[in-house]
């Protein structure tokens, strides 16, 4: 499920995601002091691609004036934060599989909405963070020339490693890495799965179509995953953070 920062009609008009009437929800509940003062924080767009603005907003209303714009970037960023909070998750497990997430007012608005914008930007620019410093380690086997190593691309969790090909091991990959996860399967082995070769069932698109080769993407791949596991790492140390919070003081239900 995706929910985006805005979406558009059939016409092309962007319609804001973010609500008046779940703006004024926010601010009647921090203030909108607290709201400002968290949204100036954020980088224009909220961290986020935008399109150029639109004439018309939801229902054809003219769109907010560009300080209300800016708060609902700080609301999607605290929105992309509680919707990553291992509490929350856990708590509302079986809701979260059959509605819409409902999203509670947690205490100090703007470190949710810090903690948002640093997922966001992380996981949008991927490919573009530091990569963790990886020990790659290369035992090259005898093989007929013009052949390339038989790729294997298996994580090894309790190794710190990545077993590429049979003659690339990548290690130093830190435990909590694995603990980042994309559905069912840690950002890792989602990055080692999409390299993989795989045969298609269709024995025309195979024998005429089927033209990809690990070994054309080994670098992009190893340069990806260092990239990947810098991600996964950062963002275990933020939910970990929001895990380890004192709610004893907070409302019922958040």
């Amino acid at each position: 499920m995706e929910l985006p920062r805005y979406r558009y009609t059939k016409s092309g008009e962007r319609v804001d995601n973010i609500t008046d009437w779940a703006l004024n929800k926010f601010v009647e509940r921090y203030g909108k002091t607290a709201m400002k003062a968290a949204a100036v924080r954020l980088p224009e767009g909220g961290g986020h691609p935008s399109p150029s603005p639109s004439p018309n907003g939801e229902g054809g209303k003219p769109v907010g004036a560009a300080g209300d714009a800016r708060l609902k970037d700080a609301i999607f960023a605290y929105c992309y934060a509680v919707l990553h909070d291992p509490v929350y998750r856990e708590t509302y497990a079986l809701n979260l599989k059959r509605e819409f997430p409902r999203i509670p007012f947690y205490p100090d608005f703007a470190q949710w909405a810090a903690w948002g914008e640093a997922l966001m930007a992380m996981h949008i620019g991927y490919e573009a963070v530091e990569p963790w410093p990886v020990e790659r380690i290369e035992t090259p086997g005898k093989r007929a020339e013009g052949t390339h190593p038989k790729p294997v691309l298996k994580s090894q969790p309790e190794n710190g490693c990545v077993v590429v090909d049979a003659d690339t091991q990548i290690t130093g990959i830190p435990a909590e890495a694995w603990a980042y996860r994309l559905g069912n399967r840690s950002a890792i082995d989602w990055v080692l799965d999409q390299h993989k070769e795989k045969k298609p069932k269709d024995p025309t698109i195979a024998a005429k179509f089927n033209t990809y080769r690990f070994a054309d993407y080994k670098e992009r791949m190893i340069d990806l995953l260092a990239r990947v596991v810098r991600v996964s790492v950062d963002t275990v140390a933020i939910t970990g953070a929001m895990k380890a919070l004192d709610r004893s003081g907070w409302d019922a239900g958040v």
